[in-house]
């Protein structure tokens, strides 16, 4: 090949690489692109479902407001009322805007606004009455405070209405939100795969062009070699081609197993992945509607009605809103550890000691009353997902502070112990309560605490949600502890 013709190829090379990679670096873009589209409408349906609450919100201020004044005759009753009133046109607008291309949603806004002007001016009424100080004028005020009830009915419907369709709204949303995710990842890993194979190309290349020229000077002293051993070379050719034909066979028919067996675990896996979807969604969704609604009435009895029950009453709603925000957090704990089975896991290297020291500084500024004391060795090289450690991190850690709660000087040690099992792992020691060996193999359990409620507050998630973590990485974690003398629990990574 003439040196003209290899300057043409090498050109045409490197003008066929250049166009490769400004059009991948196009389509990057454009999928970045339409995954932050994705991502903004369904922040935009969240916002919108947010502001149907708070517009609810202030329509039961209103109705709260106006009851305390009707049966007090105070004007401090008032303020709730009167700040409401104020809010909820603009509140009922921004749904408007936030809405405008929703003809469904307008209708809806419409609807809400001439319900919540009927309700205002009844609620507007009674207040006129009660101020004129006529005893029969205020209870037919409060008697207007009861016929209301079908309009509150009427503008609940309304807000159930609206909530709905923005929930379906936000599932679409947020599939599509998901596809371009995937969309974005495959189209920048297929670019840079590719970019990295024009550069292995482009370097075979410059490499079979120098082996070239090494060759056409060696040409002739092989030739006369070559000759003679052209025979044998012959047959093991044959013998090489015929090996060959048979291992491809083998490989084609392991692939093809291979595939079937990749297919059907595809499949189990996206049947896993979209139940767990479901009931994270029904949990998020179905569970915490009815904890809010008792959380609410509970509280609406704990503030208006709290002369109109003994101490004992008040003791019993005061358990019964104790009783919904811990259902409420072991809801959270759940969906947590339902997170950590479906997150994707990307590994990359990181100093461990950096994010514990990041968790070390939140413990402390949420504990500012206790004399926390962390050794936290530094330059702890790992190799995992920075994210799902932080987590682990935080329940560990949290763990070493809770229990410590009842010891004068708390210390906590963060290191790596060379010696673990021959191989070494990451440590966390603490001097805290430590907990019975006998129990161990039920500690990375959910929902098995070791210790009681009233001991120490706890979930009964957080060491199963650390488990879930590290078995992710193909690692193991165990603990050892002596009642009284603190606990150390080691782990590693695969």
């Amino acid at each position: 090949m003439s040196s003209r013709t290899n300057r043409a190829v090498l050109f045409t090379l490197l003008f066929g690489a250049i166009a490769v990679v400004v059009m991948n670096t196009w389509l990057a873009f454009r999928s970045v692109d339409v995954l932050l589209q994705s991502e903004f409408w369904v922040q935009h349906t969240l916002e919108v479902i947010g502001q149907v609450e708070r517009i609810m919100s202030s329509a039961k201020d209103a109705e709260t407001g106006n009851r305390g004044f009707l049966i007090t005759g105070e004007d401090t009753y008032l303020a709730p009322y009167t700040q409401a009133v104020s809010d909820l046109p603009a509140e009922v607008d921004r749904f408007k805007q936030l809405t405008a291309d929703n003809a469904v949603q307008q209708a809806n806004a419409r609807e809400m606004r001439a319900v919540l002007d009927q309700r205002l001016d009844l609620l507007k009424q009674g207040i006129g009455q009660r101020r004129s100080g006529d005893v029969d004028t205020d209870l037919q005020a409060l008697a207007l405070s009861g016929t209301g009830k079908t309009e509150m009915d009427h503008l609940r419907a309304i807000a159930d209405r609206m909530e709905s369709a923005e929930q379906t709204l936000l599932i679409l949303r947020e599939a599509s939100a998901k596809e371009a995710s995937l969309r974005a990842r495959l189209t920048i890993g297929l670019a840079s795969a590719m970019d990295f194979l024009l550069i292995i190309l482009m370097f075979r290349y410059l490499q079979r062009e120098r082996a070239m020229r090494v060759d056409s000077e060696l040409a002739a002293e092989r030739l006369a070699a070559a000759r003679a051993q052209s025979e044998s070379n012959a047959i093991e050719a044959r013998a090489n081609a015929a090996r060959a034909e048979a291992v491809s066979a083998e490989i084609h028919l392991l692939n093809a197993t291979l595939e079937e067996r990749v297919r059907l675990r595809t499949a189990e896996l996206e049947t896993t992945n979209r139940e767990l979807e479901a009931f994270s969604y029904s949990v998020s969704h179905d569970l915490r509607a009815p904890l809010r609604t008792i959380d609410g009435f509970s509280l609406a009895l704990e503030e208006d009605y709290t002369e109109a029950v003994d101490a004992v009453g008040r003791d019993y709603i005061r358990r019964v809103r104790t009783g919904v925000q811990r259902m409420g957090q072991l809801i959270d704990a759940l969906l947590q550890l339902s997170r950590i089975t479906r997150q994707e896991l990307t590994r990359e290297p990181f100093d461990l000691s950096e994010i514990a020291e990041s968790v070390a500084a939140d413990l402390q500024q949420a504990n500012p009353e206790r004399e926390l004391t962390f050794h936290i060795e530094p330059g702890l090289p790992v190799n995992g997902d920075p994210k799902l450690l932080r987590v682990a991190l935080e329940n560990l850690l949290g763990n070493a502070v809770k229990f410590s709660a009842r010891v004068e000087c708390p210390v906590i040690d963060i290191g790596w112990d060379p010696t673990a099992r021959s191989h070494g792992a990451w440590f966390i020691r603490d001097n805290g309560a430590g907990f019975d060996m006998f129990y161990a193999d039920k500690l990375f359990n959910a929902f098995n605490r070791l210790h009681g409620d009233k001991d120490f507050k706890g979930s009964g998630i957080g060491l199963a949600t650390v488990a879930r973590v590290i078995r992710r990485h193909h690692g193991d974690i165990w603990a050892d502890s002596i009642v009284g003398h603190g606990a150390t629990f080691w782990f590693t990574l695969g």
